[in-house]
């Protein structure tokens, strides 16, 4: 069973009838007693990382989630999911995160003929062989909507890289947690190949 945070930001349903073609249950949930215990969490999200932090704790949901990855129980995190469970977000200001990864939330730089928000299909270069990632072409292409990126503290989480106009994290893994700056629901074959690896996690 797939547990997915509802905190009142984020495209859960696509997220749930990515899994649902796949076979698996998914529940959206959006209180913490029904994350409580959950075997599998996903936490999606699109939009502000202030306004999603804000959410989070205002429906006591940072901490089950906090608690869940602690337990080393599996976690994915996707898009702004990946975000949240940082240090700090510089997105508008400068926002504290979940803390569960050392490092910062940062925009990418304004360059000549660079577009952001970074919109659409790009190429992903895995580093060393992540279990989220097993079976999956390396350079295959995911599908990415944002503007900023994560920057961990300790490389040694980063368990994918894509370019655009420089060298970003595209994936992190340590330990059951994972976390995906793509939207894996979004990226048709090989994103619900990557929903496959993280249900027989």
């Amino acid at each position: 069973m797939i547990s997915i945070v509802d905190y009142g930001m984020g495209n859960l349903r696509s997220v749930q009838k990515a899994f649902e073609k796949l076979g698996v249950a998914a529940v959206i949930c959006p209180t913490a007693a029904e994350l409580a215990g959950a075997e599998k969490i996903v936490l999606p999200g699109v939009g502000a990382f202030r306004d999603a932090i804000r959410e989070l704790k205002s429906h006591d949901l940072a901490g089950p989630v906090i608690d869940h990855i602690a337990a080393r129980k599996p976690f994915l995190g996707i898009c702004l999911g990946l975000q949240l469970l940082f240090d700090v977000s510089y997105e508008e200001g400068e926002w504290e995160g979940l803390g569960v990864l050392p490092g910062k939330v940062v925009r990418f730089v304004d360059r000549p003929g660079l577009k952001i928000p970074h919109i659409g299909w790009n190429q992903l270069k895995s580093v060393g062989d992540p279990a989220i990632l097993r079976e999956i072409p390396d350079d295959s292409h995911f599908y990415f909507v944002h503007s900023y990126y994560v920057v961990p503290q300790d490389d040694s989480v980063i368990a994918a890289r894509c370019e655009h106009g420089e060298t970003f994290t595209g994936v992190v893994a340590r330990d059951n947690l994972f976390a995906t700056q793509f939207h894996p629901e979004k990226s048709q074959r090989v994103g619900l190949k990557l929903l496959q690896n993280f249900t027989e996690i």
